[in-house]
C-alpha cells in the first residue's frame, strides 16, 4: 500500500542532471553528489532522469541506475519524483521501474516525434498514468499541448496531481486554472523558470523547476522569498545581475537548457564534467566564461558554502 500523499510536490523542485565521464558514460557518484547538493540546500523534492537528466539519450539500463541512486540519497529526506515518455513502451518500462525502486511519481515528458491529435495525446498520457498507481504530472510542451477539455478529462484519473508547463501560454493558462483551479498542483516548467515565475505566480503557479539551483540554488531561493513577499528591489538586483545574464546566454544555443547546467555546476566545483550526448551540444568557450563571471560575480555578492573554481 502506497503510503505517499496524493499532492504534487510544491515549491522549488531539483532537477538533478545525468553526469557523464570522459568517455560519456554514466557517472553515478556525480548524480549522487549533485542529488545530496540539492537536498543540503533545501530543494523540496528531486525529480531525476527528466529533461534536465537527457531521458532522451539513456537506455532504460542507464534509468534504472539513476533511479537506484536516487531513490537512496532522498529516502526519508524529501520526496522522489521520475521522468517517463518518448517511446511508450520505453515509458511503461520507466513507470514500473519508478514503482518498484519506490519513486513517489513521475513527471510524463513528451512523446516521441509524433505530432498527435488530442484523443492520442489523451490516450498517451492516460496509459502511462493509470500503469502504476504512482502520482503522476502531465508535461504541456512540445508536441504535447493539451486542449481543456484534454486536460479536464485527465483529471477524472486519480492519480494525476500536476500539471507542468513548458509552452508559456499564458492565456490557455488563464483558461486552464480557472477550469481546473486546485485539483493539480501548477508547475512552471519554462526554461530558466525565474525568468516567469512572476507572470506565473498571480495565476496560482506555486511550483518551479529550476536549472540554476543546480549551482546556485542560494540564489533561485533568495529570488521566490522576494517573489512571494513582494520584494520588488531584491527581485529587480536578481534579475539585472544573475537571472538575465545567464537567461541571455541559455538563449544562444539549443540545447544550453541542459548543457549549461553541468557547466554551472563545474563552475561551482561540483564533480561534473560539461559532456552530453549528442543531439545536445556543450557549451561553447566564450560561453563558459561569461557564465563564470555571472558566477563568480554572483557568489561575491550573494555568498554561499559554494565556491567557483578559478
Amino acid at each position: 500500500m502506497s503510503t505517499f500523499s496524493r499532492r504534487a510536490p510544491k515549491g522549488i523542485l531539483g532537477f538533478p542532471v545525468a553526469p557523464m565521464d570522459a568517455e560519456g558514460k554514466l557517472d553515478l557518484h556525480a548524480l549522487g553528489e549533485n542529488i545530496e547538493f540539492l537536498i543540503d540546500n533545501g530543494l523540496k523534492s528531486v525529480f531525476v532522469a527528466c529533461g534536465a537528466g537527457e531521458l532522451h539519450a539513456i537506455s532504460n539500463e542507464e534509468y534504472r541506475a539513476m533511479v537506484e541512486v536516487a531513490a537512496e540519497k532522498t529516502k526519508g529526506k524529501v520526496p522522489l519524483y521520475t521522468g517517463v515518455g518518448g517511446n511508450i513502451t520505453y515509458a511503461l518500462e520507466q513507470a514500473q521501474i519508478s514503482k518498484e525502486l519506490g519513486a513517489e511519481g513521475y513527471l510524463i515528458l513528451p512523446p516521441y516525434l509524433i505530432d498527435p491529435s488530442q484523443d492520442g495525446i489523451y490516450n498517451y498520457l492516460s496509459k502511462i498514468i493509470e500503469s502504476t498507481n504512482l502520482n503522476a504530472i502531465v508535461y504541456q510542451r512540445d508536441n504535447c499541448v493539451l486542449e481543456p477539455k484534454t486536460l479536464q478529462k485527465l483529471c477524472e484519473i486519480p492519480q494525476l496531481v500536476g500539471y507542468k508547463d513548458g509552452v508559456g501560454d499564458m492565456e490557455l493558462n488563464v483558461e486552464l486554472t480557472h477550469l481546473i483551479g486546485d485539483r493539480l498542483e501548477w508547475i512552471n516548467g519554462m526554461p530558466l523558470a525565474e525568468v516567469t515565475m512572476a507572470s506565473y505566480v498571480n495565476l496560482g503557479f506555486t511550483s518551479y523547476s529550476s536549472a540554476i539551483s543546480n549551482y546556485i540554488p542560494h540564489i533561485s531561493a533568495k529570488y521566490y522569498d522576494a517573489l512571494l513577499k513582494g520584494n520588488d528591489e531584491v527581485i529587480h538586483e536578481l534579475y539585472e545581475e544573475v537571472i538575465f545574464p545567464i537567461h541571455r546566454i541559455r538563449k544562444q544555443k539549443k540545447g544550453y537548457a541542459v548543457s549549461l547546467i553541468k557547466a554551472g555546476m563545474q563552475i561551482v566545483g561540483l564533480p561534473v564534467t560539461t559532456n552530453v550526448r549528442a543531439p545536445i551540444a556543450p557549451v561553447e568557450e566564450g560561453h563558459y566564461e561569461e557564465l563564470k563571471s555571472i558566477i563568480n560575480n554572483a557568489l561575491a555578492k550573494y555568498p554561499t558554502h559554494a565556491k567557483a573554481i578559478n
